[in-house]
């Protein structure tokens, strides 16, 4: 067995998978820490390599397109020190380091395994129940269905909603952007009735707007990725068009007909008619609100 110890965690090859443990180090990104230990199969890697630098270097592990679901939720838009994928490795292991990509790069090449996109996720994803608190509220997902409790300092309109529960059968996609500490980022569950909607995260009762600690925030990346595990593979839902899902991740891959789609707009809009008139929203909300549901005709 191939292994290489570091402050950031552990990768250790069998022949058959790589196991990645983080490190207990204080150092070590929350979100690693609490994802806990990936067991990568071989046949979900398409490469690997060791990135010598001159104080120390870095080993990136190359997935196959569609193996993982962590990498499907996040899109590439996780921090470096979160990724699981790369390791800082200091100098005198860079021998260690370089030994276990050889190992794995032969084996890749003994076994054939192909580089092509995968048609079923490889990788499970995180264990459910999974419950992670953020700025904007707390998002639960049980397996079955995704909960959503507005916090005290959610915009006016999500809190009128009153908490949000949607059924796995409802959803069409997840949409994730971190919080980098200077842009807000957002978690945005899709439906089949609001993929045409274009409300802003801090005004959409299906999405969480992440303004606050970003190192906290990071986690909603767990529930995003433990629901995109438990949804239709992106190359069932796009049959051999695999590529032109994933270089357009924003478009929903099942969308209602137009007519649906108006009936939906009109309801949005009558529920926001019904909320101003009771004072739950102000003039200025209301036509905010309004505005962007129109835009979406």
């Amino acid at each position: 067995m191939a292994e290489i110890i570091q402050r950031d965690g552990t990768w250790a090859f069998d022949g058959s998978r790589v196991r990645i443990t983080p490190g207990l180090h204080r150092s070590v990104s929350l979100f690693r820490q609490t994802y806990g230990e990936i067991a990568v199969p071989l046949e979900a890697i398409s490469g690997i390599v060791f990135e010598p630098e001159r104080k120390r270097g870095r080993l990136r592990m190359r997935l196959r397109e569609g193996a993982d679901p962590l990498l499907q939720a996040t899109g590439g838009r996780l921090p470096d020190p979160a990724d699981p994928y790369r390791l800082v490795v200091d100098i005198d292991r860079s021998g260690v380091a370089e030994y276990l990509a050889e190992e794995i790069r032969h084996a890749l090449l003994l076994d054939q395994i192909p580089g092509d996109p995968t048609k079923t996720y490889l990788l499970p994803g995180p264990p459910v129940p999974v419950s992670v608190r953020s700025s904007d509220g707390t998002v639960s997902f049980d397996g079955t269905q995704v909960r959503v409790d507005w916090s005290d300092t959610s915009d006016r309109v999500k809190r009128a909603t009153g908490p949000r529960i949607i059924g796995i059968d409802d959803l069409v996609q997840v949409e994730w952007l971190p919080n980098s500490g200077y842009e807000d980022g957002f978690l945005r569950f899709v439906t089949r009735e609001t993929v045409f909607s274009k409300l802003p995260p801090e005004k959409d009762p299906y999405a969480l707007d992440l303004w606050g600690n970003a190192r906290r925030d990071l986690l909603t990346a767990l529930v995003a990725t433990a629901v995109t595990a438990r949804l239709p593979h992106p190359s069932a839902r796009t049959g051999s068009a695999f590529g032109e899902y994933t270089a357009r991740p924003q478009l929903a891959a099942s969308v209602p007909p137009q007519a649906d789609h108006h009936d939906v707009l009109l309801r949005r809009l009558r529920e926001l008619g019904e909320l101003h008139r009771e004072g739950v929203l102000t003039d200025e909300e209301f036509a905010m609100t309004k505005a962007a549901v129109l835009r979406g005709f």
